[in-house]
């Protein structure tokens, strides 16, 4: 559910870099390369449409880069943060938890054998 809200957040954000990025290319046409909106830019008319094209795609690789890295930066933080939120869950429940990990290996236990003073025993 946290990856979930973090891969979507990037994507967002991604998103909305991309559109400012386009958006910044539109602007230096209109000021620095002169461009007319009704005629296109004079010089070069053949080579325009590459240029402009390898530009768009430069700035749609950095989206794609920035979807990947919020999604790889934010799994770490979405498994520590459900591993605290099972640890509050036990202590709820009078179990002491010392490490993280231990929630996740309980978590795929399918036997638990114990004796009659509940302590646990191996095999």
């Amino acid at each position: 559910m946290i990856a979930e809200d973090i891969g979507k957040f990037g994507t967002y954000i991604s998103l909305v870099i991309v559109h400012v990025l386009l958006f910044r290319y539109f602007l230096e046409g209109l000021t620095i390369r002169n461009v007319d909106l009704f005629g296109g830019e004079s010089p070069d008319q053949d080579k325009l449409f590459v240029v402009a094209l390898e530009k768009w795609l430069e700035y749609i690789v950095v989206g794609v880069a920035l979807i990947v890295c919020a999604v790889l930066e934010g799994l770490p933080l979405a498994v520590m943060i459900s591993l605290a939120y099972s640890i509050k869950l036990m202590l709820v429940d009078n179990n002491d938890v010392k490490r993280l990990a231990s929630c996740e290996i309980m978590g795929g236990a399918d036997n638990i054998c114990s004796d009659k003073t509940g302590t646990l025993t191996l095999n």
